[in-house]
């Protein structure tokens, strides 16, 4: 019996020839990623461990996102924690003020994942390097402290579903709308525990920030994991970015899916989910038609703050201003895409428009700070959670939409369609 993408990089991982879904493996690991909310509560599981050293101090990234800068004492005090820690141990690859940006923009961009790794974090969106071929997924802080103490990992290994892709996206239609798509097509639940692997002649007309993008909200459907086979536009991403060596993995033909589907790209339509779930989804035109209007735009996060998504945004918010009563914030995912908004004018674009444009940080996206909602306040997000209170108050709303859809929002004051100048 084959094997999928991810079940091969699990047995390369676990030193087997073969692995099945369902069994348990230990796996030796590429990377341990923790950020300022997760990784105090590791250093604290570490602190009652026999062994408190670090396995390879080269191995172990800390990026310090959700709270940076710090917005309170807590907040200060678990990121000195992270400081600390760091120190003590000699970590290489430590992000904070002035060098970070949000954890699943920065470790592709800093070269810090390849294909073929096996990659575990402390947040959720873990799974956004399987964009790059890698198998990587997020753990509790206990699993981010073992990690960090031995290099290794226990994992079931999963089933999965494969997403054959066909066809090339229209205008104004991107990864975001793919990954709401799915999500709307199979539940919050319909990946649970299991590989999405998306292949299939339409992958090739994705860029990597598609790709980033898609693999990212593998955990919106239940997914333990989402990746991409590597490809030519893969493998010049990595040389651009990385000088370490890549092992490219691919599914055997015979392997076990237990689910397939087949999407036309071209078909599909700018989506938006509604609350209170990802899995909430009407396409645009039918959204347009109930006329929501809003109180605020979030354009950022892991999921949305490249730099394509910055220029899909400024191209639209470019047409005029930001509609009066609306809130829009741009947050560039980091350092070196914010500078490179700036150099292309791109910032310049949405001050003049009327919005404003904040250093790399997850705040907003977790009702954490610079976009809380108020109660009855509406939001457009191109962040990844829409849950009850994600946002602020748990009686405002969240709608998950593309940079297009949410740049085009904040100009009309309503959710719009994105639509050529």
């Amino acid at each position: 019996m084959g094997m999928t993408m991810t079940q091969k990089i699990l047995a390369a991982a676990a030193g087997l020839s073969e692995v099945k879904a369902g069994q348990l493996i230990e796996a030796d690991l590429d990377l341990v990623l923790g950020n300022d909310i997760t990784t105090p509560v590791a250093v604290n599981v570490m602190e009652g461990l026999e062994n408190k050293k670090v396995f390879d101090r080269n191995k172990i990234a800390l990026v310090m996102d959700h709270f940076i800068p710090n917005k309170d004492i807590k907040s200060a005090e678990n990121c000195k924690c992270c400081r600390d820690f760091a120190r003590e141990h000699g970590i290489t690859n430590y992000f904070d003020v002035g060098q970070m940006g949000i954890e699943h923009a920065l470790l592709p961009e800093q070269g810090l994942v390849v294909a073929g790794d096996c990659v575990i974090g402390a947040d959720s969106h873990t799974c956004t390097y399987g964009a790059l071929g890698a198998f990587s997924t997020g753990v509790g802080s206990t699993d981010m402290a073992a990690g960090m103490a031995t290099g290794k990992a226990w994992f079931k290994v999963p089933s999965a579903i494969r997403f054959n892709l066909k066809g090339s996206l229209p205008p104004f239609v991107s990864g975001k709308d793919v990954i709401l798509h799915i999500i709307g097509m199979i539940g919050v639940d319909g990946a649970l525990y299991r590989s999405m692997e998306f292949v299939g002649e339409g992958v090739a007309a994705l860029s990597m920030d598609d790709r980033f993008t898609i693999a990212n909200m593998a955990i919106e459907a239940g997914g333990k994991n989402g990746i991409f086979p590597v490809d030519e536009k893969t493998k010049e991403y990595m040389k651009a970015h990385s000088e370490r060596s890549f092992r490219v993995f691919e599914a055997d033909s015979d392997a076990v899916y237990d689910e397939e589907y087949t999407i036309d790209l071209s078909s599909l339509k700018s989506t938006v989910a509604c609350p209170h779930l990802p899995g909430n989804t009407k396409t645009i035109d039918e959204i347009e038609a109930e006329h929501i209007e809003i109180d605020q735009v979030v354009i950022g996060s892991c999921t949305n703050g490249r730099i394509s998504d910055l220029r899909a945004a400024a191209e639209i918010i470019s047409r005029g201003q930001v509609s009066k009563g609306v809130r829009c914030i741009i947050i560039p995912a980091t350092q070196k895409i914010y500078l490179q908004a700036l150099e292309e004018g791109l910032l310049k674009t949405f001050v003049e428009a009327g919005a404003i444009v904040s250093t790399p940080t997850c705040g907003p996206c977790l009702g954490g700070y610079m976009g809380i909602l108020a109660a009855g306040e509406r939001c457009v997000s191109t962040t990844n959670r829409n849950f009850v209170g994600r946002m602020g108050h748990v009686d405002s709303e969240v709608y998950l939409a593309s940079p297009a859809v949410a740049a085009m929002s904040a100009l009309k004051g309503y959710i719009a369609a994105p639509a050529q100048s």
